[in-house]
């Protein structure tokens, strides 16, 4: 049986989801569990229950500091070893992203999968193309960013999902590979032409500040968006590879579609 982590995440819904259109059954594990999903709460050691799962589908637990993902990742990896999960499917990040502040904690984890006697495939997953687009701010003259004219080369959530299900589906076929999926690269001045709006880049420091005073905003994440900013503004993350088009066998979403409706969505009266 597959276990997907996350469940009630966008990637990991989006991967069940992807399963349930393949008709491979899945369960979703969830630290928030709502009906059939089972209680797998990586901060509780007592509900890692994966007994009958072989393969472990395992959404990066990332919305923390670097030292309690990695312990979170390290504590599913023991309770897959200890009830016999045969198959890790970790969701990384691309090998362009080496640079981005929030990486270390997935090459952490894919040494200790590596290490770990299971099986396993590394997913190295782009930036979401709904991030990009998200991530653009809306001016009463148009769109205003810090990416500069680089290029980010965004992919659909959707896509990656769709990824994630198809390895699942078939796990021995991909053992011991790293894929990097990601997408055609793209600009904010893509975006910005796509809507008809004009696209002003701001510097750094700038961005930086703003973030500072979002009160939204957890300690870690400025320095974590000044790092995809810094990025794909200085041509770091503008990397392709064939490895998605080939894993779904059509072609991919556009991501410029993809991350032009997502700002939109982020327009001042949309709603």
């Amino acid at each position: 049986m597959i276990m997907v982590t996350g469940a009630n995440g966008q990637l990991a819904s989006r991967t069940l989801a992807a399963l349930g259109e393949r008709e491979v059954p899945a369960l979703a594990g969830s630290s928030t569990p709502a009906g059939a999903q089972r209680h797998l709460d990586f901060d509780d050691p007592a509900t890692l229950d994966l007994t009958g799962v072989s393969t472990l589908v395992l959404v990066s637990a990332g919305y923390a500091e670097d030292d309690q993902v990695i312990a979170r990742h390290r504590t599913l990896l023991d309770a897959a070893a200890r009830d016999g999960v045969a198959h890790v499917i970790y969701t990384s990040l691309t090998g362009a992203g080496d640079h981005l502040g929030f990486a270390l904690a997935h090459r952490v984890t894919e040494q200790m999968i590596k290490s770990s006697g299971l099986a396993w495939t590394i997913l190295r997953n782009g930036l979401y193309a709904e991030l990009f687009g998200a991530l653009l701010a809306w001016t009463p003259d148009g769109l205003e960013s810090a990416f500069g004219t680089g290029a980010l080369s965004a992919v659909a959530r959707a896509d990656l999902a769709a990824a994630a299900a198809a390895v699942a589906s078939e796990p021995t076929a991909h053992l011991g590979k790293v894929y990097d999926l990601v997408g055609t690269p793209i600009t904010a001045g893509d975006i910005a032409d796509r809507l008809g709006a004009s696209h002003r880049t701001i510097g750094l420091g700038e961005y930086r500040n703003r973030l500072l005073g979002d009160a939204n905003l957890l300690p870690f994440q400025p320095p974590m968006l000044v790092s995809i900013a810094t990025s794909v503004r200085h041509g770091l993350l503008n990397n392709t590879s064939p490895d998605l088009v080939r894993l779904l066998d059509r072609p991919l979403i556009d991501p410029l579609t993809v991350a032009a409706d997502a700002a939109a969505a982020m327009r001042p009266g949309t709603h």
